[in-house]
């Protein structure tokens, strides 16, 4: 019988454990929060009159836990009010109230002897079947359940979140010796399709797999500074972005982490390796323990590595400088490999120039690099099966763009491996093995199928049906257009998809043109069309720079070409005779939502950040988002004589305050999105979803949208909007500016000057947007907000 989880429970309500509970409640699993029972009484508790012995107080730390869930930042939930799926509750009083739930995952105090202690009580009430395990991020999965029954050991397994668990990718199952197969295949179906992470399965050694490679890179990259005398702005330099690393590199990630939860994470490793020579490496510096010790521990504590400063400027970050222990301000680390790998392309092209040119940086960069590659090589069989584990771990667990075996292969198996052994080191044999076989990476692709070594030989990487890579499909020659913006590619089963590939996905004339020459290729060859790319936003909006630039010499022929061309493309979308399926992902803005607005669906990430923005450059949206939120406003108001104006109200706060939605559901909240637009929460599933939901469509028998006119709030309408943007110049809160912008906004969304309760066509509706557009392009503070945002990435107050 296939087994489903459909209730949870979470035993710790902790940072992580209400975390947790908050991202199953994002997905909709009802989840019981528990922790222990307080020994005190807080002074709240005692003015209120309760006792030791209240409900109030014995859940308090659940209920407090949850709480603070809605005031969190990053927003650990989707919505504040899926809250309302987690029960708070404490071990004494509901612990057996664990037979409900189908999951039981523990989230206490990393200390084993508390671990084993608990699992004691939870094997008592503990109904067989139901599955446990520990979210433990390196100690032993076996030792925890040590002593308890056979029948419990093969119900539990450690799964292993990263924090932030909403937002970090990375989920680690750990399988005990006496795991069932099927519990382990049950967690990673469910772990992967309904919370949306990428799961790895590691073996049960001291902190897994992302934990072990990123502690170790962090130690050779410390011992490398204190050895040659580097400061913390060239190790963050030569170990960020230069080699395909976050911003944050290696000091800024430790802060964020916190020292003292890296001197755990060390320590536990010296603690359990038996390599004599891998136990010093793990050894904390002197360094980081008195950092600990004076409480410097990182963000948590406002200064670790770095220190924010209030100055007059605001705030300024200072940078520890490692022989005075003094903070000081940050000095630029400059150097020609840093240069080369800035200026080049692609993670692989920046690591290449950056090890090319032999100067300090590069050298740093090389000496951390290849110890991390050959632990790595070593480990393999270790501490996972095999070399995609590894890498795909540090790429969704440490952001990584290359996992240590794809770095490998992007700076040259042969050469680097030949350099590594002329300098000293031992490269493992079964990597020599491999080279001297004829192989010359570690992957290879042939006819769009990815094969990576795995026992010696190349194994194939098995396609997941859900996962669909555009990239694949375009090197298996399933292109059917392309030009620089836009490309449309075949996704079989009679759906194509429109990828952008512009600069930030911005929408330009090529981007418009390939959605028409699209629809036209669609009409005659395919059922369906998707809209969703694979770039890191779906698209940030319009071409700002080419609007400015045409502004700044008052072409105003052209602007009004470039916005009637974007608004007829979107028009001609809308009305399109086969069904679009937009997919956005994370930023989408501006004209990214105005493409998504005439889509017969929305299949959106759960991570989709989702608004239109124009007024924070001085605009109003001119691509038919205006239009289309009264439009749809219009159609859901059925009786004539309903009141309209109160949601007319809404939609002029959400253009005009430029809100951006914090989650697709969140867009749901602000009228973004519609009731039947969906939430997917494994991202790499989108397209999957995306196309699923056009073939759907197909098989309803498609008809196109009916054109209807549009009722509008008229001159009455606008006055009130206008007033509401009057009262708040009177009180400071906007500028002249602002209040210019919010006049034009209102007389296109009223619908002009017309009586209240007439209805206008769509067209009327788009000349309203395009009139009210060009007259603020042609504003100085206009181009002002525009110039601001293309050199500082901000809006400008003026």
């Amino acid at each position: 019988m296939e087994r489903h989880i459909r209730r949870a429970a979470v035993i710790g309500s902790g940072v992580m454990g209400a975390s947790i509970a908050a991202h199953l409640a994002n997905v909709g699993i009802p989840c019981l929060l528990l922790d222990i029972v307080p020994g005190q009484l807080t002074e709240d508790e005692k003015r209120k009159g309760l006792k030791l012995d209240s409900k109030e107080v014995r859940n308090r730390l659940a209920v407090n836990a949850i709480k603070r869930l809605k005031k969190t930042k990053p927003a650990p939930l989707y919505d504040g009010d899926l809250a309302s799926f987690i029960t708070p509750g404490n071990i004494e009083d509901d612990l057996g109230r664990i037979k409900e739930v189908d999951w039981v995952v523990e989230v206490i105090v990393e200390k084993l002897d508390i671990k084993k202690q608990l699992f004691k009580r939870v094997e008592k009430v503990w109904e067989k079947g139901t599955i446990v395990s520990s979210n433990t991020s390196g100690i032993s999965i076996n030792a925890m359940v040590d002593g308890l029954s056979e029948e419990f050991k093969k119900h539990f397994l450690g799964t292993h979140f990263f924090n932030p668990p909403r937002y970090m990718k990375l989920l680690e199952i750990i399988p005990g010796k006496q795991t069932l197969p099927e519990i382990v295949d049950v967690m990673n179906r469910f772990c992967e399709k309904k919370l949306g992470k990428g799961v790895v399965i590691a073996k049960d050694t001291p902190n897994f797999i992302a934990n072990r490679i990123g502690a170790y890179s962090m130690h050779v990259t410390l011992n490398e500074m204190l050895d040659k005398g580097y400061t913390v702005e060239e190790i963050d330099a030569c170990t960020g972005p230069a080699i395909g690393r976050p911003k944050s590199a290696t000091f800024r990630t430790l802060d964020l982490v916190g020292l003292d939860t890296f001197v755990h994470i060390a320590n536990n490793m010296y603690e359990k390796v038996t390599d004599e020579a891998e136990k010093q490496v793990f050894k904390v510096p002197d360094i980081l323990q008195n950092l600990v010790e004076k409480g410097w521990i990182g963000e948590k504590a406002g200064q670790g590595f770095y220190k924010k400063v209030k100055n007059e400027k605001g705030k300024k970050i200072l940078s520890l400088n490692v022989q005075t222990m003094e903070y000081e301000p940050q000095k630029k680390a400059v150097g020609a490999s840093l240069e080369a790998a800035k200026m080049a392309k692609g993670t692989k092209q920046k690591l290449k120039s950056l090890l090319s040119l032999q100067d300090r940086y590069s050298e740093l960069a090389w000496n951390t690099l290849k110890k991390v590659l050959i632990y790595s090589a070593e480990k393999v069989g270790e501490i996972a099966d095999s070399i995609l584990e590894i890498d795909e771990a540090m790429k969704w667990g440490f952001n990584w763009e290359l996992g240590p075996f794809e770095t490998w292969d992007a700076i040259g198996l042969e050469t680097s491996v030949k350099r590594m052994e002329a300098e000293g080191s031992s490269v493992p044999q079964w990597v020599k093995d491999w080279i001297e076989a004829g192989n010359k990476s570690f992957y290879k692709k042939q006819e769009g199928t990815t094969f990576f070594v795995s026992d010696g030989a190349y194994k194939q990487l098995e396609p997941k049906p859900e996962v669909i890579s555009l990239r694949t499909l375009k090197e298996q020659k399933k292109v059917v257009k392309a030009n620089s913006g836009a490309s449309l590619i075949d996704l079989g089963d009679g759906i194509a998809c429109l990828e952008f590939h512009s600069p930030n996905n911005a929408i330009g004339a090529d981007i418009l043109m390939m959605i028409e020459q699209s629809m036209e290729e669609v009409r005659s060859n395919y059922d369906g069309l998707v809209i969703a790319n694979q770039g890191r936003n779906f698209c940030v909006g319009a071409n700002l720079m080419m609007l400015l630039m045409e502004a700044q010499d008052e072409e105003w022929d052209e602007v009004e070409h470039i916005i009637r061309m974007f608004q007829n493309t979107m028009y001609h979308l809308k009305q399109f005779e086969k069904p679009v399926i937009a997919a956005p992902h994370r930023m989408t803005l501006g004209g990214g939502v105005e493409v998504c607005l005439p889509a017969d669906q929305v299949v959106a990430s759960a991570e989709t950040y989702y608004g239109l923005v124009e007024v924070g450059v001085g605009l109003i949206p001119a691509g038919g988002g205006c239009k289309e939120l009264i439009c749809r406003l219009s159609n859901s108001v059925t009786n004539p004589e309903a009141d309209i104006q109160p949601y007319v109200n809404k939609i002029f706060e959400t253009i005009g305050m430029a809100k951006v939605s914090t989650s697709a559901l969140d867009a749901k909240k602000l009228g973004y999105l519609r009731n039947n637009d969906t939430v997917v929460v494994h991202q790499d599933h989108l397209i999957y979803e995306a196309k699923q939901a056009a073939l759907r469509l197909v098989q309803q028998e498609y008809a196109p949208k009916p054109k209807v006119d549009i009722r509008v709030v008229g001159s009455e309408g606008k006055a009130l909007l206008k007033l509401g943007a009057y009262q708040m110049r009177l009180a400071g809160y906007i500028s002249d500016h602002d209040q210019l912008i919010a006049n034009k906004l209102a007389h296109v969304l009223a619908g002009g000057d017309v009586p209240a309760g007439t209805r206008v066509s769509e067209q009327y509706m788009l000349d309203l947007e395009r009139e009210a557009f060009l007259s603020l392009c042609g504003e100085p503070k206009t181009q002002q907000r525009m110039q601001y945002m293309l050199s500082k990435g901000k809006p400008l107050r003026n």
